[in-house]
């Protein structure tokens, strides 16, 4: 989030991963791949995938203050 140097982006930032709510989503074809594939590279996941009524969803902590989500829709 930017600027961040801004005095209320860092109460706004911390509130949001306080109550476990991501900045910004992405959706991704394969969930399971890329929770593999991004973990094994270090990264740390806050949610591992989960259903989530139409989408799989999990969420990681990208190392900048923000929490991320990784969506895949189901197919029906």
């Amino acid at each position: 989030m930017e600027p961040s140097a801004h005095p209320a982006v860092k109460p706004y930032k911390d509130a949001l991963v306080k109550d476990g709510i991501p900045a910004t989503s992405f959706q991704v074809q394969d969930l399971n791949g890329e929770f593999a594939r991004l973990s094994e590279r270090g990264v740390v996941f806050t949610q591992e995938p989960t259903d989530a009524g139409p989408v799989r969803m999990a969420i990681l902590d990208d190392t900048c203050g923000n929490l991320i989500q990784l969506i895949q829709m189901k197919q029906g």
